[in-house]
Parts: structure tokens; C-alpha cells; sequence
């Protein structure tokens, strides 16, 4: 039996089109989510076309467990969740209980949608260090892990420091807890601790030179799909090592996504949703993100929000 689907088509504009795909079927530990809202993150739009043409495509969900797990583990059916898990842009997803989190009665289900990538991404890496007191540089901040790094930064103690491409870009971020505003690296004349990068590329090894001793660079993403070329040399640092750190540990994360999901019920974190519409709508969502014209998340409805 299929079910309606966004699948990836290499012919369709932006290699996405609404179609068809199997019913899940789901391993012990899993759950079956009755897809209510989905989200677009830039990265997975623009690398879709490298999949093969049928995947169902995506990471992030949220809606109404069906079937709850053979195992007995995570929430009964009937419950609100959001999700992180392969296969999420569809009518119904299996995924693993430990990737789920309830959604608080306060929390509209399409801002559910939007926090697990980008807000996973913004809150470990924000974890990686102390950041109390500390100079916290995020470029690439007008998009769905800066919108909410900006944020968790502030709630976490630190000088924010927001890096845009442009001075439109940059609108809101003050209000949403960011200290200083910058276009690119302009202006920035005091050494950062943490660095959470999104854009890579020259900005990348620029930015290195900012870092104080003892201080890392997180990168999430790379934005600009341009090189980074160090100088020689230019890695050598007196006083305690400076670091360039991986991210990828999506292992085990309700907690953490109910950790996001607590935030937005108690008015902490603002899901940031600046683009939604019906998912036939991808082609258009699509091209928003990868033209930057989204500041923060793109939120799709896979049923109308009356069912909700």
C-alpha cells in the first residue's frame, strides 16, 4: 500500500516533487507517526538531487503517534510528538522512540516541526563549551540553526555576536538576544571563545583569527560551498590548543528535543517559522531557502492544521 509522499525526482525543479512511496513498516523500537507538519532545512533541499530518484526525503516531523512500539518503550498512540528521523517528509514515518519528544499542550504542532535539525545542531554545539561570560560568534545567524543558536546563546549567558550576509538579514536578531550584528566579520575587534559556523569557506579561516586560545570553532554547516585555505602557519597558536570541531551526533536525542520543546512552551525560544504552506507547495518552499529569502525555518502542512 503507498501513501503520499515528497520524494526526491532528479527532473523535478529543485530535484523534490509531492508523489508516492510504501507504507513503513516500523522495527521494534520504533514508533508510527501520523505526519501532521514538516520542515525544509536548506542543506537537505540543496543535496537532494544526490539521492536516488524514489527516497523519501527529510529529517524533521511532527504529529500524532499511530502505533506506539512493539517494545513497550516511548509514548502511546494518541500522543503529540516531534521527531528527527530519515524518511520524515510523508503522510506516516516510522522512527526510533529515543528520536521523539511529546509536544507540550502549549505548542502548536508546526512550530514542533521546525526545532529538530537546526535546533539539535544550535543547542549541542552551544554545549560544547561554557559559554557563562563568554564571546560567542555565529555566523550564518539569520538561518534556521543561527535564528536559534542567537537565542540559546543569550539564554545560556553570552555575548552574542550575530554574522550576517547582509544588513537585511540581520533584522531581528537584537530582539531575539544578540549583542552585536555584523555583516561578514566586520567589526568584530576582541578575540570570541566559541565559533558556531555555518558558512565555511574563506569566512571559515577568517574567523579562525578571531579565536581566542583555548577556543573552538564547531562547524555545522558550509553555506558558501567554497574552499577554506589556510595560510601557512596560520594554524600555530600560542597558550592552550584552538580547535576546528565536527558536528554530526544525532544519537539519541528526545531528550534534548524535549528539552527545545520546554523552552518554546515557557515563551524561551521562538520557533522562528517564517515560511508555511501546504507540502505541494515544495518547489516553492524550496527555492525561498535556497535563494535566502527565509529568515529561520520553512514549516510544510502534510494535513490541514484543522486536524490538528
Amino acid at each position: 500500500m503507498d501513501m503520499p509522499a515528497l520524494v526526491v525526482d532528479p527532473d523535478a525543479p529543485g530535484s523534490l516533487r509531492l508523489g508516492t512511496a510504501a507504507e513503513p513498516h516500523p522495527a521494534p523500537d520504533q514508533l508510527v507517526l501520523d505526519v501532521r507538519h514538516i520542515s525544509l532545512n536548506r542543506g537537505e533541499v540543496a543535496f537532494a538531487g544526490r539521492l536516488p530518484a524514489g527516497t523519501v526525503h527529510g529529517y524533521d516531523a511532527a504529529g500524532v503517534v499511530v502505533s506506539a512500539a512493539a517494545d513497550g518503550t516511548g509514548p502511546a498512540a494518541g500522543t503529540r510528538v516531534a521527531a528527527f528521523g530519515a524518511g520524515a517528509w510523508a503522510q506516516r514515518m516510522v522512527v526510533e522512540t529515543s528520536a521523539v519528544a511529546e509536544v507540550p499542550a502549549e505548542v502548536d504542532l508546526a512550530d514542533a516541526a521546525a526545532l529538530p535539525m537546526a535546533g539539535l545542531s544550535a543547542l549541542r554545539t552551544l554545549r560544547s563549551r561554557p559559554i557563562l561570560g563568554r564571546r560567542v560568534l555565529i555566523t550564518g545567524a539569520a538561518g534556521g540553526v543561527g535564528r536559534y543558536a542567537v537565542q540559546l546563546a543569550a539564554l545560556g549567558g553570552a555575548h552574542v555576536i550575530a554574522s550576517v550576509g547582509s544588513v537585511a538579514r540581520g533584522e531581528g536578531l537584537r530582539e531575539l538576544g544578540a549583542d552585536e550584528v555584523v555583516v561578514g566579520l566586520e567589526g568584530i575587534d576582541r578575540p570570541v571563545d566559541l565559533i558556531l559556523d555555518t558558512v565555511g569557506g574563506q569566512q571559515l579561516t577568517a574567523a579562525w583569527q578571531l579565536l581566542a586560545p583555548g577556543g573552538d570553532v564547531q562547524s555545522i554547516g558550509w553555506a558558501s560551498d567554497e574552499p577554506a585555505v589556510f595560510a601557512p602557519h596560520s594554524l600555530f597558536s600560542l597558550g592552550p590548543a584552538k580547535t576546528i570541531s565536527t558536528f554530526g551526533d544525532v544519537h539519541e536525542v528526545g531528550p534534548d528535543l524535549a528539552t527545545l520543546l520546554g523552552f518554546v512552551a515557557a515563551g524561551r525560544l521562538s520557533p522562528e517559522v517564517d515560511w508555511r504552506g501546504g507540502w505541494e507547495r515544495v518547489t516553492e518552499a524550496a527555492r525561498a531557502l535556497l535563494d535566502r529569502r527565509i529568515a529561520g525555518k520553512a514549516v510544510l502542512d502534510v494535513a490541514p492544521a484543522a486536524a490538528d
